[in-house]
């Protein structure tokens, strides 16, 4: 079971102070969580991809590059690379150099986007989203799989004898996650490729969080990937801690009223009533994640969103020591108590290459 923090990049003025951070601000705020995610123990730091304001995370790779950098051992992921309005030849460039940077420790979260300006800014056309989304990442697929690449498309021009480079670091591409709330289509889309499914639920009630995950598991099994409950799922979560839980409140209750995506909707109470948010002490904290495995199955990888909504930086560093401190640990040891022996890990580079290796030597036996 992998723990870890996803960050969007917003540029949110603090409603307790009225102050705004700059974009290099936001930008340097954004290294020193992914440097503190490693220091305290977590698995994970993803970040977003936005074009647009108030976000600042338009170059993921150049994000992740320099923290691989700073770091040995977590996973640099993405919260979202923009599979629709990016061309999948850069994609395959990019994260293929970028598994070479970091030696194997990255992964993508394949997602459309949800912005619809960001479309036309890329040659593309929101409407045709699920298209674009199922062409391009089948490019993608290919691309990093087959040294020379014949391929002709609707949405960009064709490619003749095509081999991109670097070449996937070891021969093995990079594990993708497909993100979606609300799309069957990329839940069937991560199913047919035996890869990752990605459910963000931090605005969905559990029922539609479980509709979706159980679509992809059910898919996954009929293309003869592994059984139902061997899928590999990931989970989205907001939390906000303090050792009290009626100081937890009261503290974030000022950011949750004045946030862009919560502020004017329902109050914070009906909010964690009837989302994954969490805000409360670490105990409520694990309690509530717990519940997750309930109502999913057993999953692969818990991300949290900490740093959004105008919370200072000072804020956002002291919850991720209580997350590392206080909270990772027992859902370590929780949700390992009880984990049938056949569902597997979430994919590594290591375990990537060691299953392709054994494949290999079996083949070579046989």
């Amino acid at each position: 079971m992998q723990f870890g923090v996803f960050s969007v990049g917003d540029v949110t003025t603090d409603p307790t102070t009225g102050r705004t951070p700059t974009e290099h601000e936001r930008i340097k705020a954004m290294i020193a969580i992914a440097l503190k995610a490693e220091e305290v123990g977590l698995d994970v730091f993803a970040t977003g991809e936005h074009h647009n304001p108030p976000f600042v995370p338009s170059s993921p790779t150049t994000m992740l590059g320099y923290v691989a950098a700073r770091t040995e051992r977590i996973v640099l992921s993405t919260a979202t690379t923009l599979i629709t309005t990016n061309d999948p030849v850069k994609i395959a460039e990019d994260y293929a150099y970028l598994q070479h940077i970091a030696d194997g420790r990255v992964d993508l979260m394949m997602g459309r986007g949800n912005t619809g300006p960001v479309y036309p800014w890329f040659g593309y056309d929101i409407r045709q989203g699920i298209p674009l989304a199922l062409e391009h990442y089948n490019l993608l697929h290919r691309l990093w799989r087959e040294d020379v690449v014949d391929w002709e498309g609707k949405f960009r021009t064709p490619l003749q004898g095509f081999t991109s480079t670097p070449r996937p670091l070891d021969g093995v591409p990079p594990f993708v996650w497909h993100g979606s709330i609300r799309s069957p289509e990329i839940a069937e889309q991560a199913a047919y490729y035996g890869d990752g499914f990605f459910h963000n639920n931090i605005f969905w009630p559990p029922s539609h969080t479980k509709k979706m995950i159980a679509l992809y598991r059910r898919r996954y099994e009929h293309y003869g990937h592994g059984k139902a409950e061997q899928a590999i799922v990931g989970l989205g979560g907001q939390v906000f801690m303090r050792k009290n839980s009626q100081d937890a409140v009261r503290e974030f209750r000022p950011y949750f009223d004045n946030a862009p995506v919560y502020g004017g909707g329902p109050s914070l109470e009906e909010f964690t009533r009837e989302t994954p948010l969490t805000v409360g002490s670490p105990q409520q904290v694990i309690d509530r994640t717990l519940t997750f495995r309930e109502m999913f199955g057993d999953y692969q990888r818990q991300l949290f969103l900490m740093d959004h909504a105008g919370l200072p930086l000072k804020t956002v560093l002291e919850q991720l020591d209580l997350l590392g401190e206080e909270v990772v640990p027992v859902l370590r040891k929780e949700f390992a108590a009880g984990r049938p022996a056949h569902v597997p890990d979430a994919p590594t580079h290591a375990s990537l290459l060691a299953a392709r290796r054994s494949a290999g030597t079996a083949s070579d036996q046989g």
